[in-house]
């Protein structure tokens, strides 16, 4: 069975689809067959792999069972990716049946064996997509930015987290927070990754010892379709998304 791994924040801003398109990226390179997961009704993460994502199949259409999730698989540079656009943000209202939080665990487990890897980007909302992702997932990541309304929102995961545990996935993990637009020279930085370290303490997990650089390549890279690993790999968020993808295989592999 693939690990099944979840960027998670309701905090918008702090980096989940940058964290998920170079984790994905950096997971290819080193031989791993990957499916990518969007979430997020904005699309982001398909349109960060460069696909059209109002010209493509959708999750939406799957949950909707106007087709299955094979038909819906779009294969890119790194991955098999299952995209999403606007529409899925009508899943709140839509379905309202009870076992709606299962919607993407039933689907994934039908090509879940094809793969090694599968990265679920989440909304910046702590909703009905959201805990379809938890259900589905086993470990969490958690990206945060070096700010105090970052903290806040990872504070309240923690309920989310405990609920989904108690309900519908008991062996879900945080398998760590990762400190994204990280610059150590800053005083606030220092500051909240101290606090980030007692809220991983809180959550039964760690504070990723790669922190990601910033960098105006992180920020351009989406514009050509590509990962930020790809589109600059000598740029210093390359070297620390690739130290990061160090951590999760390891942590992946003592699990």
């Amino acid at each position: 069975m693939p690990e099944i791994i979840a960027i998670t924040n309701q905090k918008g801003g702090v980096g989940k689809t940058t964290t998920s398109s170079a984790l994905i990226a950096s997971l290819y390179e080193r031989g791993k067959k990957v499916l990518a997961i969007d979430l997020d009704p904005q699309g982001n993460l398909g349109f960060s792999l460069g696909v059209d994502i109002e010209n493509t199949h959708t999750l939406y259409e799957v949950f909707k069972k106007q087709i299955t999730v094979e038909q819906a698989l779009c294969h890119v540079q790194y991955c098999d990716l299952l995209a999403s656009n606007i529409l899925l943000s009508g899943v709140e209202l839509e379905f309202n049946k009870p076992g709606r939080e299962y919607l993407l665990k039933t689907e994934m487990n039908h090509i879940a064996k094809n793969y090694d890897y599968i990265i679920i980007d989440t909304p910046p909302a702590l909703n009905l997509l959201t805990v379809n992702a938890y259900v589905a997932a086993r470990k969490l990541v958690i990206p945060m930015a070096p700010e105090i309304l970052s903290l806040l929102g990872v504070t309240q995961i923690k309920e989310t987290i405990e609920t989904v545990r108690q309900y519908y996935n008991p062996q879900l993990e945080v398998l760590g927070i990762l400190l994204n637009k990280f610059n150590a020279r800053l005083n606030l930085n220092r500051e909240v990754l101290e606090l980030s370290e007692q809220i991983a303490t809180q959550l039964n997990t760690r504070v990723f010892k790669a922190r990601i650089r910033q960098s105006v390549s992180v920020a351009e890279a989406p514009a050509h379709g590509e990962s930020v690993i790809t589109y600059a790999p000598d740029c210093k968020p390359s070297a620390d998304f690739s130290s990061f993808t160090d951590e999760i295989l390891k942590l992946c592999e003592l699990s």
